[in-house]
Order: structure tokens, then C-alpha cells, then sequence
């Protein structure tokens, strides 16, 4: 059975490739490459024993999205992670966020309805929320306007996707993250941004490698306990984890409605100083930081009420804090070299 995964060189992307083959799928990668690096597929390769099928293509183009599924017939399901994902990128470039992710996802829908292709998971997340009124937030909270552009692709892609399931035949499992961090335990894959990193575990491991010079923390005013941001980290292995149980339900017929959706998170949120300081101690290296201004586009605090993925999906995040700070660090050290 072969899964499609789209931006599947990219950091989770790469890691639920790994776990899909681990459980026998056949897995065919396309990405465009504009936030990775086709040596990706060889390391994929060295964990697994098995090369997945790789395509390089920007899948906001029409005409290349119709070239690569006409190509491979036998598509059963397609796991969606093509996206543009910085916060800060998308309120200073929003319309490089809303023609990229947008126009992927319907490409990708107007093909699987074409080739007859019923199931997709989408790759949605916590931004969806915006500030909740209530912690933690489960799948019933309201969805309210997003803090950035990126958060309000989301919302739109989960929009697109559920108008085109009550349309079609198409069924959807959406999956809304919450922070993936970490790295495989092998350190052949994790998360390596091209250029500055925008997300804060690698600005952390590329400033402690000396890559860096600091680690800006946008705010020290906020509402936590210690006025840094709040947010629920989760190992990104055990996030790959649940695509591969999301892909098993559906061609299961397990589905108890067109279009679901889960929570993937820990259920616990850490401040940005917690981070830090996880990393510190586990890894035994000092992490040079300061505090700047707040950053447009970010929330407070957020976690995740993870109980119906826990019953639902009989799935539960694993890895603890350290474990994630741990393999973080190791990454970083064997890209280094």
C-alpha cells in the first residue's frame, strides 16, 4: 500500500516516513525542497533499510500536483505536511503562506478526487485555537481568529478539507499539533532548518554548537509563572507515531465520522525558560539567552487536552522533556560533523 507523503523531507514529515516503513508501507515523498535536503531521503534510508520513492515538486503548482499522481496510480493514501510553518514568516509574508499552503492542499484534494484517493491526514495544528479560554484545550473549544497568517492557513486548510469531505468521498483525520521537538534516536533526522532557524529548539542547539551567538526569548512579561511563554512540547517520534495509527484507522475502516480530529500533544506546557534549562542539565552545556521584546504572532500559553487521542486512537506521547532536550543536542552534534 503506497502512502503519499507530501513535504516528507521535511522534519516530521522525515520522521513519520521512518515509522510508515518500519510498519511495511510503501512510501512515496514529494517535496519541493524549499525548507530541506534531498540527502534527507539517503538518511531515511540508513534507519529503515528501505529508500522511499522521492519526487521533487511544488505542489502549489497545478500542473506538477497532475504529473506526480498521474505518475503513480496506486496512491491509497496521502499524509499532507506541505506547508510554509514560521509564525514570524507569515505576519511579514502572508501572502507567500496563504498561496503555498493553500493552493498545495486544494492540488492535492481536486487530484485525490480525480484518482479516486478516499483518505488524507492533514498535518493542522494548536494555532487553530488561538488563545484559549480554557486550559488545557480539547477538540470541542471554540476555533477563534488566528494570532498569524500561518494559524489561520490552518483554519482554513481544516475548512477546505471538511467542505470537500461532505462533497465527496474523500474522509479526513485531521491532527492538530502542539510543539514537536526533538530528533530521532539514530540523530540521522531531525529538525534543520534552512537559514535562521524560527523555531526555538534549534536557535537553542545551533547557539549552544556555537552557530549562534544567542537565543532571543520574546518576552518575559506574559502571564506564566515565569512570564515567558507557555507552550505544550512533544517528542516529534512519538508525533509520527500517531500518523501512522491515523493512516492504519482509515484504511481499517475504523473512522467513526468523515472527518476527524485530534489533539497530538503531552498534555503538559513548559515556559521557554524550562526549556533552556531542561537542556542545560541533560546535555550539561550553558545556553547563552536574553530577553527581547514580545513577538508578533505568538500566544501566551497553550497545552493540550490529549484524552480523546489517548481513547480514541489509543495513542500517548512517551518521551519525556529530557529525552527531548537529549536528542535534540545529539542531532545537532552529528550534523555538526
Amino acid at each position: 500500500m503506497k502512502i503519499l507523503v507530501t513535504g516528507g523531507t521535511g522534519y516530521i514529515g522525515s520522521h513519520t516516513v521512518v515509522e510508515l516503513q518500519q510498519k511495511g508501507f510503501d512510501v512515496l515523498i514529494a517535496d519541493d525542497l524549499s525548507n530541506s535536503f534531498p540527502e534527507t531521503v539517503d538518511n531515511i534510508a540508513d534507519i529503515t533499510g528501505i529508500k522511499p520513492l522521492f519526487e521533487k515538486v511544488d505542489l502549489s503548482d497545478r500542473t506538477a500536483t497532475r504529473i506526480l499522481f498521474e505518475k503513480y496510480s496506486d496512491i491509497v493514501a496521502v499524509i499532507h505536511f506541505a506547508a510554509s510553518k514560521a509564525v514570524g514568516e507569515s505576519v511579514k509574508k502572508p501572502l507567500l503562506y496563504y498561496r503555498n499552503n493553500l493552493n498545495s492542499l486544494i492540488n492535492v484534494l481536486e487530484m485525490m478526487e480525480k484518482k479516486n484517493i478516499p483518505n488524507i491526514v492533514f498535518s493542522s495544528s494548536c494555532t487553530v485555537y488561538g488563545q484559549p479560554d480554557v486550559l488545557p484545550v480539547s477538540e470541542t473549544a471554540p476555533l477563534k481568529k488566528a494570532f498569524s497568517p500561518y494559524g489561520n492557513t490552518k483554519k482554513i486548510c481544516e475548512d477546505i478539507i471538511d467542505d470537500t469531505v461532505a462533497a465527496s468521498d474523500i474522509q479526513a483525520i485531521k491532527l492538530r499539533y502542539f510543539n514537536p521537538i526533538g530528533a530521532h534516536d539514530s540523530a540521522l533526522i531531525g529538525e534543520y532548518p534552512q537559514g535562521v532557524p524560527n523555531n526555538l529548539i534549534p536557535y537553542i542547539t545551533q547557539t549552544a554548537a556555537g552557530i549562534r551567538q544567542c537565543v532571543s526569548i520574546y518576552g518575559d512579561d506574559y502571564n506564566t509563572p515565569d512570564g515567558t511563554g507557555v507552550r505544550d512540547y512533544i517528542h516529534v517520534v512519538d508525533l509520527a507515531k500517531a500518523h501512522v495509527i491515523a493512516v492504519e484507522r482509515m484504511l481499517g475502516g475504523k473512522c467513526k465520522s468523515p472527518s476527524e480530529v485530534f489533539n497530538l500533544g503531552t498534555g503538559r506546557g513548559y515556559s521557554v525558560l524550562e526549556i533552556i534549562k531542561s537542556f542545560e542539565k541533560v546535555n550539561n552545556i550553558k545556553v547563552n539567552y536574553k530577553i527581547v521584546a514580545r513577538r508578533e504572532g505568538d500566544i501566551e500559553k497553550v497545552w493540550a487536552d490529549t484524552s480523546f487521542a489517548n481513547k480514541e486512537l489509543g495513542w500517548k506521547a512517551e518521551r519525556d522533556l529530557d529525552n527531548m532536550m537529549l536528542t535534540s543536542w545529539q542531532w545537532e552534534l552529528k550534523r555538526k560533523k
